[in-house]
């Protein structure tokens, strides 16, 4: 048995590493000259700086892939400054503990008391949209002015608008959340402390870069394949150089380019796929006047910003004075179509409004597929029904995220290993 792999992203390298870690044979095909997917690292002047997944945490699954590619000389373990989030006017600091639950004035006092109901509220349904469950569950003012705006913000959609069972619920199944968020909370802070956040000293894409180099002979860079074939036994991938036959496919890439490798043998998956709807996003890399004691900061949705969001690379991996922004989304789905230089005005004038510190943009990338939307258009997934030995490893169809990559990696290596 052959598995060939569309993709060398994380989840296309993590399912190689792992297929051949169970003595599986596969191999990876990759239209770009580098790995990595949407984890992207580059040098901007003396700093690196990420166009995609700002950091991760060395949670289980990460922790055993670096152990395996002998990385743990090159983590880069992040500090541990407050998280804000912009609201009338000002910077206000996101509570993560009981104590910093009661003296945050992202709440009032109404709303604080209001939040400890939330055990008696049930738990989320998939069919409710994110706000309305956090509504529910939370109260007005913690749905608005505290969670929703920390979710909604990450991927450039409304709350209102994302489906509980697309979205947070997943991430509320994932943390074992089946009642109440606050309970499931507690029991988590017993458990222990989390893993740390964590980058590489030379960006993320290290992580992608060194599971290349550790299967170099079976990943084939450059090299995109063109049309996915089903056969009697299996399936054939055709790129520019040749056919490679293969028992088994696995899709790594995004929605629209699986979906015009399915075409040819699963037309209706195919359509299912491309009814999937993102949001665009501009990343810009500033160079703020001073430093700011801060991981990042959120603006609340009804904020009349462009800007999402911000991560403070500088304060988390002392990367001098560097800040991501990302602004457009489901605010403005038109700002990926302005020049650079109107981008960068734009980012520049709200970082300062926003945090009272002057910024210079340093480099600026328009992805027009930014983030999954997680809308009603997901309901597409639903349709999607490949044929025996094909399957969709990517974050659009499961779980998010590097830790979540990695297990559905490690899963579907051990189901196809046992045949």
């Amino acid at each position: 048995m052959q598995v060939g792999i569309v993709g060398a992203g994380i989840s296309g390298l993590a399912l190689q590493h792992q297929l051949r870690e169970r003595g599986v044979d596969s191999v990876v095909f990759e239209a770009d000259s580098e790995p990595g997917g949407v984890i992207r690292s580059r040098p901007v002047g003396e700093y690196v700086v990420e166009d995609g997944p700002q950091r991760t945490r060395l949670s289980p699954p990460v922790a055993s892939l670096v152990d395996d590619l002998g990385l743990d000389d090159r983590l880069v373990e992040a500090a541990d400054p407050p998280l804000c989030l912009y609201r009338d006017g000002s910077l206000r600091r996101v509570p993560f503990s009981v104590r910093e639950g009661v003296s945050t004035d992202l709440l009032s006092l109404r709303g604080k008391l209001r939040l400890l109901l939330e055990p008696l509220t049930g738990p989320p349904r998939g069919e409710e949209s994110v706000e309305a469950c956090l509504t529910r569950m939370l109260g007005t003012e913690a749905a608005q002015y505290l969670v929703g705006p920390l979710y909604g913000g990450i991927y450039g959609t409304h709350p209102d608008e994302m489906p509980m069972r697309h979205s947070l619920g997943r991430a509320f199944e994932k943390r074992g959340v089946d009642r109440s968020l606050l309970v499931a909370a507690v029991r988590a802070s017993r458990r222990g402390s989390t893993p740390p956040v964590v980058s590489f000293d030379g960006g993320l894409q290290t992580l992608p870069e060194a599971l290349f180099e550790h299967h170099s002979d079976r990943v084939h860079l450059d090299t995109p394949v063109e049309t996915v074939r089903q056969t009697d036994d299996g399936f054939t991938l055709e790129t520019p150089g040749g056919t490679t036959t293969v028992g088994h496919v696995v899709l790594t890439t995004p929605a629209a380019v699986t979906a015009d490798l399915l075409e040819p043998f699963a037309a209706g998956s195919a359509d299912a796929l491309r009814r999937l709807t993102y949001n665009s996003m501009t990343v810009v890399h500033l160079d703020a006047a001073s430093d700011m004691d801060a991981a990042g900061f959120q603006v609340q949705y009804d904020e009349p910003f462009r800007t999402l969001g911000v991560t403070s690379t500088g304060a988390l991996f002392d990367r001098g004075r560097r800040h991501t922004a990302y602004l457009g989304g489901g605010r403005d789905p038109g700002l990926v179509e302005r020049s650079p230089s109107t981008i960068s005005r734009i980012a520049e004038r709200e970082f300062a409004e926003l945090t009272g510190v002057g910024a210079t943009a340093v480099d600026v990338r328009r992805l027009r597929r930014g983030m999954p939307a997680y809308d009603t258009t997901w309901d597409a997934l639903g349709s999607v029904d490949l044929p025996d030995g094909a399957y969709i490893c990517a974050n659009y169809a499961a779980r998010a995220g590097i830790p979540g990559r990695l297990r559905e990696a490690e899963r579907l290596a051990e189901s196809l290993a046992e045949g």
